[in-house]
């Protein structure tokens, strides 16, 4: 099968199976977006979305975070990984917001990392969520799931595989098919038993034409 095949019968299944395709995350404004997505890096949504409705009804605006201090909201925090570089990353970026953007999230991938804490993967999550921007996020999920599937090849890093995704997936569709990688690999192709008995999508995966069926089977799981 040819990579273009590959990523057209892939889109096409998620486009029939899963045409709506969110983040996990709970939040109701770009600011809460941002500060949910930073505390999200190497930690799962369910528990960041156990702490963001305190530290939104704290901090509801960048400037009431911006007043704060790093250990005032590592109390918010603190069950999250990281918590006290995250603590401090917050207030800074809302620093930054008020100081420099008049307290708006920037819509451009180049400003938003210029705010402390925030990457490369978590300014093209909040470009492609709040503005709907053709900008592929690549976090563990979306790098395994790439390579498993045959979207990608030999891929090394992120930027690599934000690249290769880019070049075969239409612009218009690339911010839901971050989310349906992303939820691929969180419920179906997991990193140390993927469900291939459950993938709708196996017909079309170099990781399953590769492999000996009878032992996929064997090594996968219902949870």
């Amino acid at each position: 099968m040819t990579t273009k095949a590959r990523f057209e019968n892939i889109l096409a299944w998620f486009e029939a199976n899963m045409p709506v395709a969110e983040s996990e995350l709970v939040f109701a404004n770009p600011f809460q977006c941002l500060m949910a997505v930073m505390l999200s890096a190497q930690c799962t949504d369910k528990r960041v979305n156990m702490v963001t409705p305190a530290l939104f009804a704290a901090y509801p605006t960048p400037e009431s975070l911006a007043k704060a201090t790093s250990d005032e909201v590592f109390e918010y925090v603190k069950s999250v990984s990281y918590p006290r570089s995250k603590s401090e990353h917050l207030v800074q970026m809302a620093q930054r917001l008020v100081e420099v953007y008049h307290g708006e999230v920037p819509d451009t991938i180049e400003d938003l990392q210029t705010l402390q804490g925030v990457g490369r993967k978590t300014a093209n999550v909040v470009c492609a969520v709040i503005w709907n921007q053709p900008t592929m996020a690549v976090d563990t999920h979306i790098f395994r799931v790439s390579e498993r599937l045959g979207l990608t090849t030999n891929s090394k890093n992120p930027l690599q595989t934000e690249k290769q995704l880019v070049k075969y997936i239409p612009a218009f569709v690339i911010p839901k098919a971050h989310h349906w990688l992303l939820l691929h690999g969180r419920y179906v192709c997991q990193a140390r038993k993927p469900k291939c008995e459950a993938c709708g999508i196996r017909e079309f995966c170099r990781y399953y034409e590769k492999n000996d069926i009878t032992f996929l089977y064997s090594q996968s799981s219902y949870d």
